[in-house]
């Protein structure tokens, strides 16, 4: 064979593996962007998700802040009235913000805490003993803490639900 043949057949050699190797290489390609594609829709699915867990638990911990606030002052509306009846210096406009601190109560529920408003305020209305008057307040603040348990399923810190007495004076105290 001539030298011409030999390198035409060299470079014939050569372009076909040339474009053999083309041919892998984009399609190898081709797999590769495929999966870089997939990899990066799951990991922006992946974002995604987390984004929206986390404006779902500040949103629950928003509603739970809400109804602290609204038990909180019913709580301490039925204790100016308590305190008032006990002292007997009723002010004008106790007994108004009661109301309105039990109607907030009614609307945000849920209904356990509803009810045990309802019986803290009718103990309030009646005049009842300070033993049952103690007992609805602590029925209250019992409902009340079973719905404000944060996302996730934690317990709030618990906190006592009547005031001690020191059985000893403090030290120094005459």
């Amino acid at each position: 064979m001539s030298e011409w043949g030999i390198a035409l057949i060299a470079a014939g050699s050569a372009l076909v593996g040339s474009l053999i190797t083309g041919w892998f290489t984009r399609t190898a390609g081709g797999r590769q962007a495929e999966a870089a594609r997939h990899a990066g829709d799951r990991q922006a699915d992946a974002v995604l998700d987390t984004v929206r867990a986390t404006l779902e638990e500040q949103r629950a911990v928003r509603v739970l802040d809400l109804r602290r606030q609204t038990y909180v002052r019913f709580l301490e509306s039925a204790e100016v009235v308590s305190l008032s009846w006990r002292t007997g210096h009723d002010q004008p406009g106790d007994r108004p913000a009661l109301q309105r601190a039990f109607v907030a109560v009614l609307l945000e529920g849920p209904e356990d805490v509803s009810r045990a408003a309802r019986r803290l305020v009718d103990c309030l209305r009646d005049a009842s003993s300070p033993d049952d008057l103690d007992h609805a307040r602590s029925e209250f603040i019992d409902a009340a803490r079973g719905t404000l348990s944060p996302p996730g399923g934690g317990q709030l810190p618990s906190a006592p639900t009547t005031t001690t007495r020191p059985s000893a004076p403090a030290p120094g105290a005459s």
